[in-house]
């Protein structure tokens, strides 16, 4: 698909007739009648409050909601926006929705939004998830303004979150990142982001729109590719995320496979930049920081535990295709605890993830045949952080995950040592090391 086939004939009529924009807010949904119209409202608030002078827009990019998302955004009152008006614009925002069309997903809802925003010549674009229910008018102003009054390319979200929620971000999505590119983008996943004009247009001419990167795993190709190109990142506190969130004992292996395989393919292309990285470094946060309350989230700890050993037990003869003797004698051992005395430790966690990860590169076996294979071992992961964290203060919690990514990072030459060296049976290590070979 051109980028000219991107958008529906209707939308680029409606986008013919708005002209121009100096900025486009993309709201991509799915089934979000419910929170939608607050997002909405938000949006608009902040346009007019901290933009008044500017063009803007509006975009509901839907992926065929059967509970009236689209037409939420639709009937959206005029009188409703005069209450939300918090200054008087010169150009009020404009709204409208159009469907997606491709691979189902928040990818080709980006990939609309994307389109929209350059063809009309969009300054600055911004995205913001539909199921949010903290979302204020300030979180406009904080991914948008550092791009038109700062010269950043991309605005990555830095929020609170309840330490139970967004455990693939916590438990590697994060830690890895920040140990393969040596930057430290809290939340590389997080749904809400700012770009510049030209790495809207850079997004626009890669070639994953019609791969399973534009499923669940366009957020972190979309920070890694910031990272690793010539653009100017930052990340903008935006206060607490409150949104619909999942226990992570549910099913969580669509996302968790797609995540991950995004973010193995990008080491895959991005190797040269990564391989000489050493430790990191801390990229620009605006905003104030400020203490929030947060929605607690439930999650079934004996679920977690049972999925991990069940994977020790059926998932035997995969494992040892990948991890060393001592790996899975540790794996095995893990398997008899049960409950709140279960523990996996930070060195054996990160040897397992560089070992999948190696594991993915070198093809041992069918790419998404490892990665689920690699789910049981994430739900010990988190298994083992519930435990040890259930008591914890947010304070206390970050700085746990802290050590973690420390931990990776100084584990680092390990996965370059494992990712260059040509696929064989694991080894155990002399002394009895964990990690895989």
């Amino acid at each position: 698909m051109t980028r000219e086939e991107v958008l529906p004939r209707e939308a680029i009529q409606r986008l013919n007739e708005l002209g121009s924009a100096d900025i486009v807010i993309g709201v991509p949904s799915y089934q979000n009648a419910g929170t939608i119209g607050h997002v909405v409202g938000a949006a608009q608030a902040g346009l007019a409050k901290y933009f008044p002078q500017r063009r803007a827009v509006i975009l509901n990019s839907d992926g065929g909601s059967k509970d009236g998302t689209p037409g939420v955004v639709r009937d959206l009152a005029a009188s409703d926006a005069g209450l939300l008006l918090l200054s008087h614009p010169v150009t009020p925002a404009a709204r409208f929705s159009v469907p997606y069309h491709g691979i189902p997903g928040k990818g080709s809802a980006f990939r609309c939004i994307f389109r929209s925003a350059e063809v009309l010549g969009a300054r600055a674009c911004a995205v913001v998830d539909s199921d949010l229910r903290s979302i204020t008018p300030e979180w406009i102003q904080l991914l948008v303004a550092p791009v038109l009054e700062r010269e950043f390319d991309y605005v990555a979200p830095y929020y609170l979150r309840h330490k139970f929620d967004g455990t693939i971000t916590n438990s590697i999505v994060y830690p890895l990142t920040r140990a393969l590119y040596g930057r430290r983008v809290r939340q590389p996943i997080g749904g809400e982001f700012g770009m510049s004009a030209r790495l809207v247009s850079h997004y626009l001419t890669e070639p994953v729109w019609d791969t399973d990167v534009a499923r669940y795993g366009i957020d972190i190709w979309m920070t890694t590719t910031a990272l690793c190109g010539d653009y100017r990142v930052c990340q903008a506190f935006l206060g607490a995320k409150i949104h619909d969130a999942k226990d992570p004992s549910a099913d969580l292996s669509g996302m968790f496979v797609q995540v991950l395989g995004t973010l193995f393919r990008m080491m895959e292309t991005h190797e040269a930049v990564w391989a000489t990285v050493k430790a990191s470094q801390p990229v620009p946060t605006l905003g104030f920081p400020f203490a929030v309350g947060l929605e607690p989230v439930s999650v079934n700890l004996n679920r977690l535990v049972e999925h991990f050993s069940r994977g020790v037990r059926e998932l035997g003869d995969i494992w040892s295709d990948i991890f060393d003797a001592g790996s899975m004698s540790r794996l095995v051992r893990l398997s008899t605890q049960v409950g709140r005395a279960f523990r996996m430790d930070d060195d054996l966690w990160v040897s397992l993830v560089y070992g999948v990860a190696s594991a993915y590169h070198h093809r041992v076996m069918d790419r998404e045949v490892l990665l689920r294979a690699a789910l049981p071992l994430y739900m010990g992961r988190v298994a083992s952080f519930v435990n040890e964290l259930l008591e914890a203060s947010a304070d206390q919690v970050e700085g746990r995950l802290e050590e973690l990514c420390v931990r990776f990072e100084g584990q680092k030459d390990e996965l370059v040592r494992l990712w260059a060296k040509r696929p064989g049976r694991p080894a155990a290590r002399p002394g009895g090391g964990s990690r895989p070979v």
